[in-house]
């Protein structure tokens, strides 16, 4: 009966042993986060270009959205994206070194269910086929002249 219990009990452990290490397993891989100072954004679209600045930092789909909005509102807009794409960087790398426009920031809304949906960052690298970033978690707040970002990505380690 113990010879019976003890082989149960190390067919269990080898059986958990097997499904570890052939299961990929999820980590932390970085966090990142930055500060912008909405007034050194200002100044700066101030001495360039505005839509260029815009295109050389904005995917094509936030591109397309800051040029369908207000003029007052496209400053913050620009500061947002800037200090998540910063804090993205600093979480994803060395394990992936995006660039500007392989990140998509889509601000916390409500979806047509009325549900209250977070804000979220996609990275979409240009002829990535195995993705080792799984989740990415983002956090953005807003005060006075100051924008904060965090991120936290999760992948394959």
């Amino acid at each position: 009966m113990a010879v019976e219990s003890n082989l149960s009990g190390l067919c269990s452990n080898l059986r958990f042993k097997q499904r570890r290490e052939t299961s990929t397993s999820m980590a932390i891989l970085g966090i990142g986060v930055d500060l912008v100072n909405i007034p050194r954004i200002t100044a700066l679209l101030s001495r360039r270009d505005p839509q260029r600045f815009a295109s050389r930092i904005l995917s094509s789909d936030e591109l397309a959205l800051w040029q369908s909005m207000p003029l007052n509102r496209r400053v913050q807009f620009l500061a947002v994206r800037w200090g998540v794409k910063e804090a993205a960087y600093k979480a994803m790398f060395p394990v992936a070194r995006p660039t500007w426009k392989d990140l998509t920031y889509h601000g916390a809304k409500v979806a047509d269910n009325g549900q209250w949906q977070k804000p979220s960052l996609t990275y979409r690298p240009p002829g990535s086929s195995i993705p080792v970033i799984d989740q990415i978690h983002v956090s953005v707040s807003h005060d006075g002249d100051y924008v904060y970002a965090s991120v936290l990505v999760e992948g394959y380690s």
